[in-house]
């Protein structure tokens, strides 16, 4: 029984993870593409969207942008003997 307890608790991490990385990125991501055309359809001629769908679509393409950053990161940390450790404030490359 125990053995199944330990199955469905990493089976939950794994879905997790699927969500957030799977589906969570492409919806933020969307999202600021979404915010970039608020403010556009008011006018035909004129299609710059207002100021802080601007600021809303580069904090969304911000954060896209790190998350595959940290990605790359620890995939070419393990390669290289390293590990990400987030004990600081900062991410930072540490021996395994």
């Amino acid at each position: 029984m125990n053995n199944l307890w330990f199955a469905l608790e990493g089976a939950w991490q794994v879905l997790l993870a699927g969500l957030l990385l799977g589906a969570g990125l492409p919806a933020i991501f969307s999202l600021g593409i979404r915010a970039l055309s608020y403010g556009a359809h008011q006018n035909v001629d004129d299609h710059t969207p207002h100021p802080f769908a601007k600021v809303v679509a580069g904090l969304a393409f911000g954060l896209v942008i790190l998350a595959v950053v940290l990605g790359i990161g620890v995939i070419v940390s393990h390669g290289m003997g390293y590990r990400l450790s987030f004990e600081n404030l900062y991410p930072a490359f540490v021996p395994k």
